[in-house]
C-alpha cells in the first residue's frame, strides 16, 4: 500500500506505526453512504454568558482530546482490496481544531450553515472542529461544534466539551450516574407495535428550494410537565408530539394515510470520564398505527401506549443497526464491493425506511462551566436529515428549558415548511403537558 503524506500538527514520529481500530458497523455503513450533497454532520452549539480566552480554550480542548484518545482518529489509507476501513489513532490533533471567526453581524447564522454544508475531513485527526462565535452587540459567545457523524456522535462530543470545561474552569464535574434501564413486562414487548413489514409513511414533500443540502430551525420551548408518578417520560411526550406533527403535516399536504415508524437512538453508555467515545448508540423504531395518529386521537392514551413501547425497546438488546447491517459489514469482501452493495440495498429499502428520527439527548448531565465564561445557558444539537427520511427532530434540555432543532433536507422541504412544522410541533407538544391532558 502506498504511503499517504499527511499533515502532522501533533508532531508524531512519521516512521512509528500508529494504533489502528477497524471501523465499527455504524461507522462503516455511514462511510459507504457518503453523499457530498448532504454531508453527514452533527452540529452542537453551547451558549455561554461570557467570553472565553482563546489560548486557554485551545489548551483546555487539546488536553481534553488527550484524555479521550479515541477521539484522536483519522481514516487510514487503504488499498483497493482492503477488507476493512480502519481508524488510525494519533498522538494529537493533525490541525488546529479551535478557530475564532471574525466578530461580525450574522456570524452565528454563517457558522450554522458551515456546520450543515462542510463536514470535517476524515483524513485529519480529530474529525471535528470547534468555532467560537461572537457577534457585536451580543454578550457572551457560542461554542459551535461540527462533527463528522461517520466517526463521532453528539454525546461523545458533549463529553469532550465537558472535559474541556472542567480543565478550563478548574473544577471537576459531579459524578454522573450510569444509565439504568427498567425491565419491560414480557406482555408489553410487542404491544401495539407496527408490523415490521408495513410500509411506513414518508414525510410529505413541501416546497423545496433549488439549493441542495440541509437546513434547520432552532427553538426554545418549555419542558412539558408530567404528573408525579406518570407512567411516561418526557421522551415519550416528545415521541408523541413528533408522530402527531408528521401526521398533521401529511394530512395538510394531502398525503395518503400510512402507519408511522420513528427511529429513536438509545444510549446506554456511562456519561463519566470513562465514557466510550465514538458512535455509541443503538437505533430502535417506535411504530404508530394510522388510527393512533388520527387528528382526534386521545393524547393521554397515546402516551400510555408509547411509554409501553419505548420501555420495551430500550430493555431489549439489539445490535446498533440491526443484524442485517452486521452481515453487510462482515469482512468477507473488499470494502469497495461492500460499499456498492450497501448503497444498492439502501436505495431498494428506502420505501421501508422509518418516517423520521427523534433524538432526545435529555437533560444535559454536565454543568459545562467554562470558568470566567460561565455555565452553558443553552445547548442545541442537530442530527443529519438525509433523504429518504429528510427530517430529524433533536432535543436537549438545559436550565429547565427544552432546546429543539428541526433539521430537514432541502430536497424535501423549504424554509416556510420548516416554520409550519415547528408550529405544529409546538402545539402538539403543549397538548402532552399535564395541565392539558
Amino acid at each position: 500500500m502506498a504511503t499517504v503524506q499527511r499533515p502532522s500538527f501533533s508532531g508524531e514520529a512519521a516512521d512509528r506505526p500508529l494504533p489502528r481500530v477497524p471501523f465499527p458497523v455504524v461507522d462503516e455503513v455511514a462511510r459507504h453512504c457518503t453523499d457530498r450533497a448532504e454531508p453527514n454532520t452533527v452540529h452542537i452549539e453551547i451558549h455561554l454568558p461570557g467570553r472565553v480566552e482563546p489560548a486557554r480554550l485551545r489548551d483546555a480542548f487539546t488536553r481534553a482530546l488527550t484524555r479521550h484518545p479515541r477521539a484522536l482518529m483519522r481514516e487510514r489509507a487503504r488499498g483497493p482490496l482492503a477488507l476493512r476501513y480502519e481508524w488510525e489513532l494519533t498522538d494529537g490533533p493533525d490541525t488546529e481544531v479551535v478557530s475564532f471567526p471574525p466578530c461580525a453581524p450574522g456570524a452565528l447564522a454563517r457558522a450554522r450553515e458551515r456546520a450543515l454544508t462542510e463536514a470535517p475531513s476524515l483524513a485529519s485527526s480529530p474529525p471535528l472542529r470547534l468555532e467560537v462565535v461572537e457577534e457585536p452587540g451580543r454578550s457572551g459567545c457560542v461554542l459551535l461544534f461540527t462533527i463528522h457523524h461517520t466517526a463521532l456522535d453528539g454525546p461523545s462530543c458533549l463529553r469532550l466539551a465537558a472535559t474541556a470545561a472542567e480543565l478550563l474552569g478548574g473544577r471537576p464535574a459531579p459524578v454522573v450516574p450510569s444509565v439504568v434501564r427498567p425491565l419491560a413486562a414480557p406482555a408489553t414487548r410487542q404491544a401495539g407495535r407496527t408490523p415490521a413489514v408495513a410500509r411506513p409513511a414518508r414525510v410529505a414533500a413541501g416546497r423545496p428550494g433549488p439549493v441542495p443540502g440541509n437546513a434547520m430551525l432552532v427553538a426554545e420551548l418549555p419542558v412539558p410537565r408530567r404528573e408525579s408518578g406518570a407512567p411516561y417520560t418526557v421522551n415519550d411526550q416528545l415521541m408523541v408530539a413528533t408522530a402527531l406533527t408528521v401526521a398533521d403535516w401529511n394530512r395538510e399536504q394531502g398525503a395518503p394515510e400510512r402507519p408511522l415508524r420513528i427511529t429513536m437512538p438509545v444510549d446506554d453508555r456511562s456519561r463519566g470520564p470513562e465514557m466510550p467515545i465514538g458512535n455509541g448508540t443503538r437505533l430502535v423504531e417506535v411504530g404508530f398505527t394510522t388510527a393512533e395518529v388520527a387528528a382526534d386521537t386521545d393524547p393521554a392514551e397515546l402516551l400510555r401506549r408509547t411509554a409501553e413501547r419505548t420501555r420495551a425497546l430500550k430493555a431489549l438488546p439489539r445490535p446498533p443497526l440491526g443484524r442485517a447491517a452486521a452481515l453487510l459489514t462482515a469482512p468477507v469482501l473488499p470494502v469497495g464491493a461492500r460499499a456498492a452493495a450497501t448503497r444498492g440495498l439502501r436505495l431498494l429499502a428506502s420505501p421501508w425506511t422509518s418516517t423520521t428520527l427523534l433524538s432526545n439527548i435529555g437533560r444535559i448531565p454536565y454543568p459545562l462551566d467554562f470558568g470566567e465564561a460561565g455555565r452553558a445557558s443553552a445547548v442545541w444539537f442537530s442530527a443529519p436529515a438525509r433523504m429518504p427520511r429528510g427530517l430529524t427532530v433533536t432535543t436537549a434540555s438545559t436550565g429547565g428549558r427544552l432546546h429543539l432543532v428541526l433539521r430537514w433536507s432541502r430536497a424535501l422541504l423549504g424554509d416556510d415548511d420548516g416554520r409550519r412544522l415547528l408550529h405544529l410541533f409546538t402545539r402538539r407538544l403543549a397538548a402532552t403537558d399535564a395541565e392539558a391532558l
